[in-house]
C-alpha cells in the first residue's frame, strides 16, 4: 500500500470529533495525522505537520470556521479543506466555497455521504450537495432579482457572525470582545443587518436572532 492520506479533523465537539476521527480510519488509506478544538489549535498542529486535507466545522470557539478556512487557504494552499458542519449549507456552503474550501456536507448526513465527500474533494471536485448544486446553478443565472428579499442570505460573513452571537444572547459589549471589534463597530454591523432584513428596532433585531439560531440548530 502507498503512503496514506493525511487528515486534520478539527471540531470543538469532542465526541463528533472521535466520531469523524474513527469513520476516516475507518479507511486503511487514510491517516489521521492531528486533531484540533479550536483554530488556534488547528494553526499549531498545521505548523507541526501539514496534511492533505481539513476536515473542519464552521462553529469554532474563538474564531470562526471560515476564517479557519481563509487562513490555510493563504497559508498553506496544498491543503484541501472539506466543511462538516451541523449549519444549514443554504445559508453557509456558498461563503465555505468562497473562503477557499473545497467542499460542505451537513453533520447529519449519513457515513457514506462524508466519505463520499472526502472521496469527492481529494479526487479534485468539489462536493456539496445536489440540491445545494442546483441552487448555486440557478443563483447564477437568476441574476440579482432574488436578492430582494430580507434573508440572511444577504449578509456579510462578519454580518452573520454578529447576528449569530446576538441570537446566542451576547450584548453588544460581549460581541465585540469576541469577535475582536470596538462597540461603534459592532453597532456598524447590527444597523447593516437591520436595513438588509428590514427590521426596525433592537428587540425585534434579538427576536429574530433568537429564533434564527433556534430553527437553524434543530
Amino acid at each position: 500500500m502507498g503512503r496514506r492520506v493525511t487528515f486534520l479533523v478539527v471540531d470543538d465537539h469532542p465526541v463528533f470529533r472521535q466520531g469523524l476521527v474513527a469513520l476516516v480510519k475507518s479507511d486503511e488509506r487514510y491517516e489521521v495525522s492531528a486533531e484540533a478544538g479550536t483554530a488556534t489549535e488547528a494553526i499549531e498542529a498545521l505548523a507541526l505537520s501539514v496534511p492533505d486535507i481539513a476536515l473542519v466545522d464552521i462553529s469554532l470557539v474563538g474564531q470562526s470556521g471560515l476564517d479557519l478556512v481563509r487562513t490555510v487557504n493563504t497559508t498553506y494552499p496544498q491543503v484541501l479543506v472539506l466543511i462538516i458542519s451541523m449549519h444549514d449549507e443554504v445559508v453557509y456552503a456558498e461563503r465555505a466555497l468562497r473562503a477557499g474550501a473545497r467542499g460542505y456536507v451537513m453533520k447529519q448526513e449519513a457515513a457514506s455521504v462524508m466519505l463520499d465527500a472526502i472521496k469527492t474533494v481529494l479526487s479534485g471536485k468539489i462536493y456539496v450537495s445536489s440540491a445545494m448544486r442546483d441552487r448555486l446553478i440557478d443563483t447564477m443565472f437568476s441574476g440579482a432579482g432574488a436578492s430582494e428579499a430580507p434573508s440572511v442570505e444577504r449578509l456579510s460573513d462578519r454580518e452573520l457572525e454578529v447576528l449569530e452571537l446576538i441570537g446566542q444572547g451576547f450584548g453588544t459589549a460581549d460581541v465585540a470582545g469576541v469577535l475582536n471589534l470596538s462597540v461603534k463597530t459592532v453597532n456598524t454591523y447590527r444597523d447593516h443587518i437591520k436595513e438588509k432584513l428590514r427590521i426596525e428596532g433592537a428587540g425585534e433585531l434579538r427576536r429574530f436572532a433568537f429564533s434564527w439560531v433556534r430553527s437553524r440548530d434543530r
